[in-house]
């Protein structure tokens, strides 16, 4: 398991988000296969998704990733990225051998 956090700035659009923060100190440990990510929220009757650029960020490393959902109540709620970005451009469906370990080129 590996943790995240929001990571806030003056500057909204260079505030990170806790998806990434946790996809990025995983990957500099040299973790890249993720199963799934909770996604936790301090509100107690919404369930919270990742933001648009979150979910790009976790289709790169596996577009079919289960998400949890988790209130403050501990409710969960179960989906997947297929459903929150369907038909995601992600190099795990691409035959690139520097990204997703693909050996033999197919002709």
């Amino acid at each position: 398991m590996v943790s995240g956090c929001n990571v806030e700035n003056a500057s909204y659009e260079l505030a990170i988000c806790a998806e990434r923060t946790a996809v990025v100190k995983a990957v500099s440990t040299g973790v890249t296969d993720f199963l799934s990510v909770a996604i936790a929220a301090d509100l107690e009757t919404e369930f919270v998704g990742p933001c648009g650029m979150c979910r790009q960020t976790l289709a790169e490393f596996n577009p079919d990733m289960t998400i949890y959902l988790v209130r403050l109540d501990g409710m969960v709620q179960v989906t997947n990225l297929n459903i929150l970005l369907p038909g995601a451009f992600s190099p795990k469906r691409l035959k690139l051998e520097f990204h997703n370990g693909n050996t033999k080129v197919e002709k």
